[in-house]
Formats: C-alpha cells, structure tokens, sequence
C-alpha cells in the first residue's frame, strides 16, 4: 500500500510539472508573441521559378517569427505563371496594407504587376514602406511608387560578364532569353551592353531565343528546350562558347549540358551555388542548407570531380537569397529607426549580415537617355567566383564610361 501511494504521489507530481511547463511554454509564447510589435511583408516567387528568392525570406521567418505565430515576418507567394495571373498578383499585395501592423512590404522578384500592387497599398496606407527587388518593369514607373528599388547591376555585368569569359577562354558568347525578358528595361540594355562589349573584346556575340517558362509549354517544355539545344548550339557554335540566360528555370538543363558536353557558364543572370546546380549535378545539400560557405565547398568539389572545374561559376552567395533577406533587415531597421531609407551604407551593412567575406559593387542607376541618376533605384553585384579556379576579381574592375550610355535595342 505504502509503495502504491507513492507511485501515485510520484505520478501526481510529474503531472503538475508538465502542467507548469505548458504554463511557462504559453507564457514564453505570450511575450514573444507582444515583442513582435509590428510586420514586414515579403512576397516571393515559388520554388519551381525563384527559389533562392524564396529561402531567403525562409531565413528571416525563422530569425523574427511568422506573423500568423505571434511573429514578424508574412511570407506569401505570388503564382507561377504571374503574367497570365497578374490580377491574383496585385490582390496578393494589396491585401498585405489590411494588416494594422504591417509597416513594410518588399516583393522580389518585382513581376509585372507589382508596380500596380504596391501602388494600391500606398494609397491605402501611406504609412507603409515599400521595397522591389529585382523589378521587371521601368526603373522611372516603378520608382514612382515604391520607396527603394534594387536591382542586380546589369549595367555593369554587360561588360563584365564577356570579360569574364573571355578570360575563361571562350571566343563566342551566347545570350538566350525570350520577348517578355527583352522588353524589361535593364535586361535589354543589358544585353545591348554585352553586344558591344563582346565586339569590343574579340568575342563573336550571338543570341538565342528559347520558351518562356510561364507560356503554354511551362517550367518543363522550357527546360527540355534548353536540353535539346545546347548540344546543338555547341556543334554551331564549337564548345569554346559561353552561355547566358536571364531566366531562372533554364538554368539548369544549362549546366547540366554544359557539364557534360563542353562551353564554360560563368554565371546565371541571378548567382546562386544553389541556382541550378543542385538538380543539374545531383548534389545534396539538406545538410547545408543556410551554410553558403559549405554549400559553395560542396558544389565545387562535385563540379571538379564531374570535370567542369574551371568552366562553371558563380556568386559565393546567391543574390536572389541574400536579397530576400537583407531588404527585409534593412526595413526592420527602418522601422526601428536604427537606419535611414536614403542611406546606401545602411542598406550595404544589410547585404553584408547575409554574405560575410564576399566582395560588393554598388552604384546609383543612371538613365541612359538623361544622363540622370535615379538615387531610389539602386544597383549591386558581387565578385564572380569560378569553381577551380577562385574569384576572377571583377568587383574591382574599372568599368569603361562608354558602357553606361549604352540604350536599350
């Protein structure tokens, strides 16, 4: 009897232990719950279409908490196929400015649609700040609504990256796109910059139209295009060729052909280690995941082993990653007061929290036709990192003037 009521004492104890902690657990949960004293928005594109984009506002919900949890940060994405969708696109975003906390919005990649979306919330609430990354429509249009634009510096990547090559070895450049990218201001401008800049370097310059990801024949009919074709384009063209996309999806059945069959891929249009390498070369990095170092260790080595050293490249840390993550620190401390909207040193430190020991370039853009800077449209790039090789140091390369007055075709 003696050893029976004790057992139950014993029982009766742990039960009011358990009790206690769910108790102290709710509590905790209370006041980290109050500490979130207002929201930042970032909407991003899915997997399938800009994944580093996504991960990277991932990072910040586990640092500051979901909103729907007591949290930050409310994450939402917009949809695949957003040019045929755009209207879901700029409800999505306008609905953001219904939060009474929400105090920041940043969208990237800034699709067709965002302008519209973000103006809705502006004139709802003008209290909120507004981010885009990575805008695809006109730097003067979107910079009318929001109050930050940033953009990876293709002004300057138009001579850089066929300099880059050409120090690779590679005597033709290739440039593949589609119609909706070429009637993106930066992007056409951009292309029209590595024209003259492959003519200028002794490059044969040559561009290649494949499916857009978001037409008829989607992610995959695009991809397969890619896979058809670059063995075609490198018996043309011979496999002293350097490719370019601007478009995320084609990414992989880039390097994956690459890989195998010759031509060098010094960078996609938004570098990443995770930008299609993973899928392209079979490479795991579940255990990596957030370690950028270990990821950059980890792709190399297999990019070395399947041959490709010395051909293929990249940003040590993904742009489109460290983008999510730094705009939405930098509007957090915005709010907080701890940084100044206008302060291009207050945005960089945000950059810098994300990739520590990478090299950074950035600039103002200037309108090609005016010759006015725009000090709301802004413009960064990192050092390009071959894998087998090291970093080729462009970030420190005196770009021509001539480049910068170059227009879009």
């Amino acid at each position: 009897m003696f050893f029976v009521k004790k057992f139950e004492r014993f029982v009766l104890t742990l039960f009011l232990v358990f009790l206690v902690s769910v108790a102290n657990l709710a509590f905790c949960a209370v006041a980290w719950s109050a500490d979130a004293e207002f929201h930042i928005g970032i909407a991003t594109g899915t997997v399938s279409q800009s994944e580093d984009s996504l991960r990277g506002a991932e990072r910040l919900t586990e640092e500051y908490g979901d909103s729907a949890k007591g949290g930050m940060i409310t994450h939402v994405t917009y949809p695949d196929n957003f040019m045929s969708e755009m209207e879901t696109t700029i409800g999505l975003l306008a609905g953001l400015a219904d939060d009474p906390k929400m105090k920041a919005v940043i969208v990237n990649q800034a699709v067709p649609g965002t302008t519209d979306g973000l103006r809705r919330i502006r004139e709802k609430r003008p209290d909120i700040i507004l981010l885009a990354a990575q805008p695809q429509e006109d730097p003067a249009v979107v910079t009318a609504v929001v109050d930050v634009a940033v953009s990876i510096n293709n002004i300057a990547r138009g001579y850089l990256l066929p300099l880059g090559a050409q120090k690779l070895g590679a005597k033709t450049y290739v440039h593949i796109s589609f119609p909706r990218h070429m009637s993106v201001e930066l992007l056409s401008r951009r292309r029209a910059i590595m024209e003259q800049a492959c003519d200028d370097l002794g490059l044969k310059f040559v561009f290649e139209t494949a499916p857009d990801p978001t037409s008829d024949v989607g992610v995959a009919g695009a991809q397969q295009f890619i896979l058809e074709n670059v063995p075609v384009w490198l018996e043309k063209y011979g496999k002293e060729t350097a490719f370019f996309c601007t478009n995320d999806a084609h990414v992989e059945p880039l390097v994956k052909r690459v890989a195998e069959l010759g031509g060098y891929f010094p960078e996609a249009s938004l570098p990443s280690p995770l930008m299609g390498y993973p899928g392209a070369l079979g490479i795991d990095l579940s255990k990596e995941k957030g370690n950028f170092p270990a990821i950059l260790e980890k792709v190399e080595s297999t990019v070395v082993a399947a041959g490709a050293g010395g051909r293929l490249g990249t940003w040590a840390y993904s742009f489109d990653y460290t983008q999510s993550a730094a705009l939405v620190e930098f509007a957090k401390r915005v709010v907080e007061g701890k940084a100044k909207l206008d302060s291009f040193k207050d945005m960089l430190d945000c950059y810098n929290k994300f990739s520590p020991g990478a090299k950074w370039n950035a600039s103002y853009y200037t309108d090609a036709g005016t010759g006015v800077r725009n000090s709301k449209f802004r413009l960064v790039y990192q050092d390009t990192y071959i894998f087998g090789k090291g970093y080729q140091g462009l970030a420190d390369v005196e770009i021509p003037d001539k480049y910068f007055s170059i227009s879009r075709k």
